[in-house]
């Protein structure tokens, strides 16, 4: 019964580590600014191209 509770404490550390590297291992300044936020929309383009 011990070494069943041992797995399931590891398994859940594992699980909070997975979750704890995927939320947090981002870049160290944040996401970068996309390129069409800071310039206007591009034009259409021509009819029948």
């Amino acid at each position: 019964m011990g070494l069943l509770l041992l797995e399931a404490l590891g398994a859940l550390l594992v699980l909070v580590l997975i979750v704890w590297w995927t939320m947090f291992s981002g870049r160290r300044g944040g996401e970068r600014a996309r390129q069409d936020e800071d310039s206007p929309p591009p034009p259409p383009p021509p009819p029948g191209a």
